[in-house]
């Protein structure tokens, strides 16, 4: 499950970048604020893929999905986006689960 997790958290990190930076041209919200938010953001999609095996940084993946779809309240297009990612953490999560099941049954 890390794999995969942690590859879509890296491309999750990217997206917010992006995001940032088309939100700074298409919003009224001050570059500061932007970069304040997503900055951090994207910096916790990376620390967090250090964390997977911690019990509760599946639960932490879901609330950055949350707030990604939430960027759509700046960025429009981000609603999409983010439940875009929303539907690949889960399909990250569940595929991941049982690549590992079926990895443990092995040994």
């Amino acid at each position: 499950m890390r794999t995969l997790c942690s590859t879509h958290l890296i491309g999750e990190a990217i997206v917010i970048c992006l995001g940032a930076l088309v939100a700074m041209s298409l919003s009224d919200v001050s570059t500061g604020v932007l970069w304040g938010v997503a900055g951090p953001a994207a910096v916790l999609c990376v620390l967090l893929c250090a964390k997977l095996s911690e019990p509760w940084a599946v639960s932490a993946g879901w609330a950055l999905q949350i707030a990604l779809i939430a960027a759509g309240f700046v960025v429009p297009m981000m609603f999409v986006v983010g439940a875009f990612f929303a539907a690949i953490w889960y399909a990250c999560v569940r595929v991941g689960r049982t690549i590992d099941a079926a990895k443990a049954a092995r040994t």
